[in-house]
């Protein structure tokens, strides 16, 4: 609304307005708006959150030092998708189709947490929706966002090819065009297409929802992310950077740089408040918008395979948790003391700030080399 204001309406009157065309400009503001909206409302949640008694159940099995932050207020993650959403309703353009569908994702997602939450505090025990529901609800939301990127992609401002980091000149398209002809076979067409997007979307949120286990751990490595995608998005965007880089030039992804920017701001000020000790949890609303929301930014700016690497540390905490679960059914032994793994190296004595600080560090290198295999094709 802001963009339209003084780009669009005031600068016809105020020549130096014209600075809001650019959209690093724009993606600056999106992250102090973001930030800012974050830092001054959290008390303001975190103190209505006590009010109502909404507070975190921590499970027994877990590690006996986590039984003392029983009680803190959850369901932060309300402040984080208000944060994102309201920069980006301000200082994007919202006649953009991959903004709608990011901010769609991130609603979406959130709402689905939302019930998983309120599930937890009304039957005040840590067990919400189960996971077939869960999955379901994730599955449907992937299916409206793979469905939409298909509908852009008829009108080529999206393109179903898969881009493989390492192998510039291997493109292969998960769109069957054969099949398209066929009078019965037709729908079979896009069916590895949708069924890809699922699971890097849903795997994605998983994965930020399995790392949420320790203060600041999950929200500290989606700056990092989210950070790393912010790059991404733009050098997708840069006819002359996505040339030099040999990536894949989407010219209309260039505004979700300004989401991308919000989600990083909004991380940044939830953090401050959700550093250790904490004293607000996430809970579900918040780390299942926010991984479905970094999947779907992902296959928006086709750097799905790319995600494994700038959120590193979300996949090691999903293969734990798979390996541990695996290990157990087939040998009746566990591979960790406890998954997902981060839960392993408290049991081990590291102390949880030195757990939270050290996977951090590791993000951070996972982010850096995402971006180095840009030029490594």
């Amino acid at each position: 609304m802001l963009y339209y204001l003084l780009y669009e309406v005031l600068r016809r009157y105020f020549s130096p307005l014209n600075v809001f065309r650019y959209i690093t400009i724009r993606t600056v503001y999106a992250s102090l708006t973001a930030m800012f909206l974050a830092l001054v409302f959290g008390p303001w949640l975190i103190r209505h959150l006590r009010e109502l008694q909404i507070g975190q159940y921590i499970r027994e099995e877990g590690p006996q030092e986590h039984q003392k932050k029983a009680g803190t207020p959850t369901m932060g993650g309300v402040l984080i998708v208000l944060s994102t959403a309201v920069p980006t309703l301000l200082w994007a353009d919202l006649t953009n189709p991959f903004v709608l569908l990011a901010l769609f994702a991130l609603v979406a997602f959130a709402v689905i947490g939302f019930i998983d939450d309120y599930a937890k505090v009304s039957k005040q025990r840590n067990l919400g929706l189960t996971a077939k529901k869960k999955i379901y609800f994730q599955v449907l939301v992937s299916l409206i966002v793979g469905v939409s990127l298909l509908v852009l992609a008829t009108h080529s401002a999206y393109s179903t090819q898969l881009v493989i980091p390492f192998l510039k000149r291997m493109h292969p398209d998960l769109v069957f065009h054969s099949l398209m002809n066929s009078q019965h076979l037709w729908p079979l067409a896009f069916l590895p297409f949708l069924f890809f997007i699922c699971v890097v979307i849903v795997g994605s949120s998983n994965a930020v929802n399995l790392t949420d286990g320790l203060d600041g751990l999950a929200i500290g490595c989606t700056v990092i992310a989210a950070g790393a995608l912010t790059v991404l998005t733009y050098v997708s965007s840069n006819s002359r950077w996505a040339s030099y880089l040999d990536i894949q030039f989407i010219p209309k992804v260039g505004e979700l740089t300004v989401f991308c920017g919000a989600v990083v701001g909004a991380s940044l000020g939830f953090l401050w408040y959700n550093a250790h000790p904490a004293e607000i949890f996430m809970g579900d609303v918040g780390s299942l918008s926010l991984g479905g929301t970094l999947g779907t930014i992902a296959v928006i700016i086709k750097q799905e395979i790319l995600l494994f690497f700038v959120g590193g540390i979300f996949v090691i905490e999903a293969l734990s948790v798979i390996l541990q679960v695996g290990s157990f059914k087939l040998r009746g032994k566990r591979i960790f003391r406890m998954a997902p793994i981060h839960h392993h190296f408290e049991l081990l004595g590291w102390s949880e700030s030195k757990v939270i600080v050290r996977f951090w560090i590791v993000a951070l290198v996972f982010a850096l080399f995402a971006l180095t295999t840009l030029k490594l094709r």
